[in-house]
């Protein structure tokens, strides 16, 4: 058989290849939970929690990128297993780690492994069948998983063990993949050359990814700093936790309602709407007295919705810019890029234990994110006119 041709993906391997990226994002999910444990343990400062969080989310992107650029795909096991080891050994070391510069230098390390393991599965994804749809369900899934271990770190790990046996459950939840690696795919045929498309940046294909990047910034700024905004509004150290879970299961709903919506809906609208339900909700979080549990609840309960519902939307809005799809392969990144930003500005207004400011962050980048939808509309149109092709996006 030719070196460029692979046998087809079996759903063994496809399972495989999305479990391998569940497992790589946990961390992700649960960040609130354990860095807020940190900040409790004082092993983190406050105003270090945004720069930690936001060093592992770039690292993991740049992880993705270095595996396309670098990696080879027929040794796609042994890279598996070498960087779950990797990063398993560094959720481990994270025990030792004192400091924010410590914690910030170990977790982008780990990222860097995490995004290994990412591109792993990511590499099978785009080579099935209907790698859209593939997707839609890869994110579902890492978001339920997301939701199972930020509940039991709340009510069973950290309770019990503390944040070192929240570190050392994820460590071993990490070596997983060396199991999942021989069920991967031996080798993985190259994709195939992309023709020439006509593509150019400009503003009209700029505009796009900045939407995205800022509903991302406005997204990560308040999940990073959920944990404490919780404890602010009256919620003890376990429901906060507890509550952190809960917003991961409203996710998994939202993306499933997007799945629909999304081919009912029209792109601009929805993204406009995403945005202003936002920025009400963060406004509102920032004006709640202290002791106003349930509602802080409720609106983080809707925040969760609107996260995953509005990631389908990004994808549409891209393609209503650029049709041959080369600027949609760039939305991954701006969401990373955009998640990252988001918890670096927010530290910026973090004042020792405070971090009741935060909200009012997000609701800033909400806004920005929101005019900026309705500017690329107007730009959307314009070409439109130019082409004399009608836009069902606007």
């Amino acid at each position: 058989m030719s070196p460029n041709h692979a046998p087809e993906l079996t759903l063994g391997q496809i399972f495989a290849a999305l479990a391998v990226g569940t497992i790589a994002v946990l961390m992700i999910g649960v960040q609130p939970i354990l860095l807020g444990e940190l900040v409790e343990a004082k092993q983190v400062s406050l105003e270090g929690v945004g720069i930690v969080a936001m060093g592992e989310i770039v690292t993991l992107g740049l992880g993705v990128v270095l595996g396309d650029a670098v990696l080879p795909w027929s040794r796609l096991k042994l890279i598996t297993i070498v960087a779950a080891v990797l990063a398993s050994s560094l959720d481990m070391l994270t025990l030792l780690a004192v400091g924010d510069g410590q914690l910030t230098a170990v977790r982008m390390a780990a990222g860097l492994a995490e995004g290994i393991l990412i591109w792993g599965t990511t590499g099978v994804v785009v080579r099935t069948s209907n790698p859209a749809r593939l997707s839609g369900i890869f994110f579902v899934v890492q978001t339920i998983a997301q939701a199972a271990l930020g509940a039991a770190l709340a009510n069973l790990v950290i309770p019990h063990a503390g944040w070192k046996g929240g570190f050392m459950l994820l460590g071993g939840l990490t070596l997983l993949p060396c199991v999942l690696a021989f069920w991967q795919p031996p080798r993985l045929a190259p994709l195939a050359s992309k023709v020439a498309s006509g593509f150019r940046w400009s503003a009209s294909t700029v505009l796009p990814l900045l939407v995205v990047f800022m509903q991302m910034a406005t997204l990560g700024s308040f999940w990073a700093y959920l944990e404490p905004l919780g404890k602010a509004a009256g919620l003890d150290a376990q429901a906060a936790q507890t509550l952190i879970a809960g917003v991961l299961v409203m996710q998994v709903v939202g993306g499933i309602v997007a799945t629909v919506a999304v081919r009912h809906l029209a792109v601009v609208p929805a993204l406009v709407a995403g945005s202003v339900v936002l920025a009400l909700i963060t406004t509102t979080v920032y004006q709640l007295p202290s002791g106003s549990a349930l509602n802080f609840s409720i609106a983080c309960a809707v925040f969760g919705f609107v996260w995953l519902f509005l990631l389908p939307f990004h994808i549409g809005l891209a393609f209503r810019a650029d049709p041959s799809g080369r600027l949609s392969v760039l939305v991954p990144a701006a969401q990373l890029l955009g998640s990252a930003f988001g918890p670096l500005m927010a530290s910026l207004v973090v004042q020792g234990e405070d971090a009741t400011a935060v909200p009012m962050i997000s609701a800033a980048f909400a806004v920005a994110a929101g005019l900026v939808v309705l500017i690329t509309r107007r730009h959307g149109k314009a070409i439109t006119s130019q082409n004399s092709q009608p836009s069902k996006a606007f």
